[in-house]
């Protein structure tokens, strides 16, 4: 069965830092890509990062880029996303998800089907 668990969420102030990591199980590693996605209220999902777990190969969305970074631990099956210069339009709940198809893409615009339970990050001003 595959599963993702992510933990790290919480409250923190502009400027401050978070680091989320996300557990899997149940494939093999480093044949999927993985990524973190976040949601506001009212606002669509939005992607944040991915990573080819098999080459380290990562992508970013334009508005988190030069402030988080996403990493991976292949003999740990984790991923994890280090959050900096942490602003209140960061806030969301995140989550991790494992992207479809095998192979070596690493696009946060391909299918994920396969998602975690999420945790909420908040950024107060």
């Amino acid at each position: 069965e595959v599963q993702l668990v992510e933990s790290g969420g919480g409250l923190v102030q502009t400027g401050g830092s978070l680091r989320l990591s996300c557990v899997t199980s149940g494939f093999r590693f480093d044949d999927y890509a993985v990524g973190w996605f976040r949601q506001a209220p009212g606002k669509e999902r939005e992607a944040v990062s991915c990573i080819n777990n098999f080459d380290g190969s990562t992508t970013y969305g334009d508005s988190v880029k030069g402030r988080f970074t996403i990493s991976n631990n292949v003999a740990k099956n984790t991923v994890d996303l280090e959050m900096n210069s942490l602003s209140p339009g960061d806030t969301a709940r995140y989550y991790c998800a494992r992207i479809r198809s095998p192979g070596r893409i690493v696009a946060c615009t391909e299918v994920y089907d396969f998602w975690g339970q999420g945790v909420q990050v908040t950024v107060s001003s």
